[in-house]
């Protein structure tokens, strides 16, 4: 399967099963009037908006490449996914307000009801499943917006399982435990918002790759025969894709043939790894006096064995 029609799918599922709990929790939220309750249906109608921008996010991420995107249109999934950031941070301070608001008055009235121990327990083990089946997309796709996706449902696990705590806590005679749970509900709400964002800032800003990539760059380099060194190493996130660029220095004999085989060789090594999209190879003769140590290439090198 491609991977467009496999983050197609993700993000198709996804909606389908969040809209199907929004139903779900605000059926039972109406007939018991839990805030705990209340506060998982409107996690779960945030989870419903920013899964619709996600798959029509997706939708767009995994055009082919045209004329006025030549390297494709992966590069809008990190901003996709701070678009569900933005959501989820929303829904999270909307709930915190609550109940907070709702402790500090005192009013708390909890109908304990069956049927809310069941719905949360049933949203923790739909979002488990969830968020296995994200993660293992996001990794095999390298999708920031998937894996956007797969931490709002591991979180969600976590606030149902506060959610149903206050629940119970109606059936045993402590309905505070009822807005005490929203308010930790909130929390892991905020706290997935933060995640997407620290996850995503990288892609944005062009941080360079973790350092073992890095050396793996310069290791793919420096293996041919004919390189005896690199320097002026690049390597920096466009989007969710690496581009590199460095100079590889060879003997200054070479001809152009030669030396066009040898740069070839080194893109072609380089842009199989998985996370690499563009690279740009300059080659320098030795004669031109442009050969150089490097102390981060060396760095890398010596960690790297």
């Amino acid at each position: 399967m491609s991977r467009r029609t496999t983050v197609r799918r993700v993000g198709l599922l996804v909606l389908v099963a969040n809209l199907l709990l929004v139903v779900a929790k605000g059926a039972v939220w109406w007939s018991t009037g839990s805030l705990a309750v209340g506060s998982e249906a409107v996690n779960s109608l945030a989870d419903v908006a920013y899964s619709a921008v996600v798959l029509a996010g997706l939708y767009l991420t995994t055009r082919p490449p045209d004329f006025s995107h030549p390297h494709g249109h992966e590069r809008i999934e990190p901003f996709v996914s701070l678009f569900v950031a933005v959501g989820v941070f929303a829904a999270g301070g909307a709930v915190l307000w609550r109940s907070t608001t709702t402790v500090l008055s005192g009013d708390v009235a909890v109908t304990a009801s069956p049927a809310a121990v069941v719905v949360l327990a049933g949203t923790a083990v739909v979002k488990f499943g969830l968020y296995r089946y994200c993660l293992s997309v996001s990794d095999e796709t390298r999708s920031p917006a998937v894996k956007a996706t797969a931490l709002d449902n591991r979180n969600d696990i976590l606030t149902a399982g506060a959610a149903l705590v206050g629940v119970l806590g109606g059936f045993f005679g402590f309905p505070i435990l009822d807005p005490l749970a929203a308010g930790v509900v909130s929390v892991g709400i905020l706290y997935t918002g933060w995640e997407i964002v620290q996850d995503n800032v990288d892609y944005l800003v062009g941080s360079a790759p973790p350092d073992d990539l890095r050396a793996d760059i310069v290791r793919r380099a420096l293996v041919h025969p004919e390189v005896k060194g690199a320097h002026d190493v690049v390597a920096h996130y466009v989007g969710p894709e690496i581009d590199v660029s460095l100079h590889i220095e060879v003997e200054g004999d070479r001809t152009l043939w030669e030396a066009h085989d040898i740069e070839t060789a080194v893109v072609e090594s380089i842009r199989s790894i998985d996370e690499v999209d563009d690279v740009f190879v300059h080659i320098d003769p030795k004669e031109l006096g442009e050969w150089k140590a490097d102390d981060s290439v060396d760095n890398l090198v010596s960690e790297r064995q």
